[in-house]
């Protein structure tokens, strides 16, 4: 199977191949990641924003490279959440007959790094900032870095990509998408 993820994040890369793999441990699969544009916000503020990223970032490898197997779009976001807010991704697969979406868990963010966020920085520059790393969003993100890497960007996005291929794994439950 050939995966393209529409991302060159090494870290979504990483979660896309290895949520392939629990899934499908028999099937040979080559993962590649290529720059696709959300069409959204740099920073998604909403779960439909979020989503709608996630959608045309899938789409939108699809149309670049339409030899592939699947096409899997991963965008990540934020959104109020008990007065403050929560992070979260979407992952949406797409495959030649079938799709597939899942969300990944939400945690709240610190305050500090929401006031950095509604002065219009992404998440991962906000996290760079506040826990003076470097590029964390191609590391172990805000989860990471706010669980000591208890559980980190790829482990967090792996589950919502197995969820994402249901459909694929038990095509015969799911209908046949145009």
């Amino acid at each position: 199977m050939h995966l393209i993820v529409a991302s060159k994040n090494p870290v979504k890369i990483e979660a896309a191949r290895r949520g392939f793999a629990a899934l499908f441990p028999d099937v040979s699969c080559q993962c590649e990641g290529i720059g696709v544009p959300s069409d959204v916000a740099d920073q998604p503020f909403s779960e439909e924003e979020t989503l709608t990223g996630a959608r045309n970032r899938a789409g939108g490898a699809r149309a670049a490279r339409p030899e592939a197997d699947l096409w899997i779009g991963i965008e990540g976001g934020v959104a109020p959440m008990d007065g403050g807010l929560g992070a979260f991704a979407w992952i949406v697969v797409e495959g030649k007959e079938q799709k597939g979406q899942a969300r990944t868990a939400t945690f709240m963010l610190p305050p500090p790094v929401a006031v950095l966020l509604s002065e219009g920085l992404e998440l991962g520059e906000a996290d760079d900032r506040i826990f003076g790393q470097e590029n964390s969003k191609q590391v172990n993100g805000a989860i990471g870095l706010l669980t000591h890497d208890a559980i980190v960007r790829e482990t967090l996005y792996r589950p919502a990509v197995i969820m994402a291929l249901i459909p694929f794994y038990r095509p015969e439950l799911y209908p046949v998408v145009d």
